[in-house]
Parts: C-alpha cells; sequence; structure tokens
C-alpha cells in the first residue's frame, strides 16, 4: 500500500471557477485561488505538436470560438471518442499557435449566462501556463497552491500517437514537482495509465476517479477489466490502494437521491475508502438549483442559487478529506461551517440548515 498523508479537507477549484468564468482559462483558475481553492484542477488533451493544454475534452466546439474561424471549417470531423461517435474541432488537429487563435467561450451559457460575459476574452492556456501562474500565486497570496491535472481519454490519446503520460511526467520534472511531497494529484477515469504512470516514476499522489455506472474505457477497449462498480467495493478499493492514493467518485456514490429527488442516507464508500487508507475527493459541487437536489433547491428557476452550503456541510459530514467545486468561495464557508459544528460524524440537513442551530450529531439522524 501507497503512503498517505494525515486526512485534511481540500478545496478543489473544478475547471477554475468555472460557476464564474469560463472554465479552464488563467483567469478561471486565478480567481479560484483567490476565492481560496486549495488545489486549481485542469483537464489536460494535447496538441498535434505535442503539447499539453488545459481543455475539458478533446473536442473544442463547445468551449471555443472555433465554428466562427473559417479558416478552420475544413478541420471539423467526427471521430469516435471513448466508443462514441463525436463530431466537432479536435485538439489533436492543430498545432499550439492555431490554437492560441481561438477563445474561450462558455460550456453551459443557458445555465451560466453571467459567465458569456466573458466569451472570446481569454486564450487557452497550456498546462506550463497554468502551472506559472500556480507559483506566481503562491508566492502573492503567501500559500502554497496545488494542482490537480486529470488525463483526458488517455487511451484515445494513445492510439493517435499523442499519449500524455511521458508528457505528463516530464512537465511535472521540469518544474519539480514529482516528489511525493509535492502540492499535486493525478487524476483518471482509466486505470492502465495511472499504473503506467507509477511504473514509469511518477513519484506524486494519485486519484482514481469513478463513476456510478459504466467502466474505465480502457477495460472496455480491452474487453476485460473491473467496471466503476466492482472498483467501488471493499475489494475494489484495497486494489485501487496499490496504485492510488484516493479517489474520485460522482458524489453521488457518497450520498445517493432518493426517487423523489431529494438526498438520501450514505453509503458505505467513504468508510470503505479510508478502511484502505485511501482518500475521497468526490465531483462536482455546484450552486445553481439545476445541480441540487430537491429539498435544496430555492426555487423552480434552474439557473437560481440554491442551498449549495447546506448540501456541502451535508457531504462534509460524511467524511470527505476534499471536493471538486465550481465556486470555490461557496465552499471554502461550507467547509468553515462543518468545522465549526465539530466536525464529527453524519447528521441530516435540517440539523445544521441556515435556521438552525449548528449542534453535534445526534438520535435524529435518520440514517443511524
Amino acid at each position: 500500500m501507497l503512503t498517505r498523508r494525515r486526512r485534511v479537507s481540500i478545496v478543489i477549484g473544478h475547471r477554475g471557477a468555472a460557476g464564474y468564468r469560463p472554465e479552464h482559462t488563467l483567469a478561471s483558475y486565478e480567481l479560484a485561488a483567490r476565492l481560496g481553492a486549495d488545489f486549481l484542477e485542469p483537464d489536460l488533451v494535447v496538441t498535434s505538436d505535442g503539447v499539453l493544454v488545459c481543455r475539458h475534452e478533446p473536442e473544442i466546439g463547445s468551449t471555443t470560438d472555433v465554428a466562427s474561424h473559417p479558416e478552420f471549417a475544413r478541420r471539423k470531423t467526427t471521430k469516435i471518442l471513448d466508443g462514441v461517435a463525436t463530431t466537432g474541432w479536435f485538439t489533436e488537429d492543430f498545432l499550439l499557435a492555431e490554437l492560441k487563435t481561438l477563445r474561450a467561450m462558455e460550456r453551459l451559457p443557458q445555465i451560466r449566462q453571467h459567465d458569456t460575459l466573458f466569451n472570446g476574452r481569454y486564450a487557452v492556456p497550456t498546462f506550463q501556463e497554468l502551472l506559472d501562474l500556480r507559483a506566481h500565486l503562491s508566492a502573492e497570496l503567501h500559500r502554497t497552491l496545488g494542482v490537480y491535472p486529470e488525463t483526458k481519454h488517455p487511451t484515445f490519446f494513445r492510439n493517435a500517437g499523442l499519449a500524455l503520460e511521458p508528457r505528463l511526467l516530464e512537465i511535472l520534472r521540469r518544474n519539480h514537482l514529482n516528489q511525493p511531497d509535492a502540492p499535486v494529484f493525478v487524476q483518471s477515469f482509466e486505470v492502465t495509465n495511472l499504473n503506467q504512470l507509477r511504473e514509469a516514476g511518477l513519484r506524486t499522489r494519485s486519484v482514481q476517479l469513478l463513476a456510478t455506472s459504466g467502466a474505465p474505457f480502457d477495460a472496455v477497449a480491452a474487453g476485460s477489466g473491473p467496471t466503476y462498480a466492482d472498483l467501488s467495493t471493499p475489494a475494489g478499493l484495497r486494489g485501487v490502494a496499490r496504485y492510488a492514493h484516493g479517489i474520485g467518485p460522482d458524489k453521488l456514490q457518497v450520498i445517493p437521491r432518493k426517487a423523489d429527488g431529494t438526498l438520501g442516507c450514505p453509503t458505505a464508500l467513504v468508510a470503505d475508502a479510508h478502511g484502505a487508507g485511501l482518500v475521497v475527493h468526490p465531483y462536482t459541487f455546484r450552486a445553481e438549483n439545476s445541480f441540487l437536489p430537491v429539498d435544496y433547491q430555492t426555487s423552480a428557476a434552474p439557473t437560481d442559487y440554491g442551498r449549495a452550503i447546506d448540501e456541502q456541510i451535508t457531504y462534509l459530514h460524511a467524511g470527505l478529506d476534499g471536493l471538486f467545486t465550481d465556486q470555490a468561495d461557496i465552499s471554502v464557508i461550507a467547509r468553515a461551517e462543518y468545522r465549526a459544528t465539530g466536525a464529527t460524524g453524519w447528521r441530516p440537513a435540517a440539523s445544521y440548515a441556515s435556521s438552525a442551530p449548528k449542534t453535534r450529531i445526534d438520535a435524529v439522524n435518520p440514517c443511524r
């Protein structure tokens, strides 16, 4: 089993501050840091000339203004991305210099209309540019900011002759971040590449991402291997602990929702993961009603903010070691309120909603 650190609850700026700025831009990452995020989370894809850049997917039609560039019209194509036919423009078909002529666009404009104010203002950053920003902000803010890169679709890029793993290792080494005590978590939804990274010399921490259904695509492509359900069992988690330091489950794997859309009771996942020596960092916490359980929504309007602080406190009481968030400032407040309650055990929302006194867990808990 890999060596673990003392448990600490961290705030991970998911794609930066994606609730306030177009995701995966330097402006988004900087804002997340200034709002109190401990780690900045980039998704990594690669250009045709082998440069790691920060984008949610290799397909960039929904996150950049590439469709408005007539010079790139012929680059639009259909590819099979993890078994799904996907049409658009792909980073591996662009040189970095070409990609730099594009500008970022809000990915969820119907939900985050405010973010569209910033459409067209920010370039696509390289991973190195993010690491440079991280170093600058760490010095300015007098605290060490971490980075939490995800290798996106590693099987897809390996088959395209643009493997992510050696490029990621090289850049971490060049920036003196490939150390056991470096403020870095490397994450992936696949299993093979996390093992390959460890075998190739990755010394920093890594996290196996999980999902509520399906299987890692490397297992799908090979025709055998564990499903996400397999990896989430006590035996599966013990297996994960042989090559990773933590898991990043969908938050519904930690506390699922009932049939009526309200929040249910915690599963055994956190306890089982801790029993295997793994930290637990679920994704993704967002403030808008459309992303919240019914009992945490404040109106019928999907774009209105709901009781996001209360939802996150509920989850923190389930024993989380950190969380991915689109609004880091909300998560910083939730963490502070959680700590103020004594940070002991799971409790139902009614015991610490904003209108209720903040008391420790008691016999009222319906999930005990």
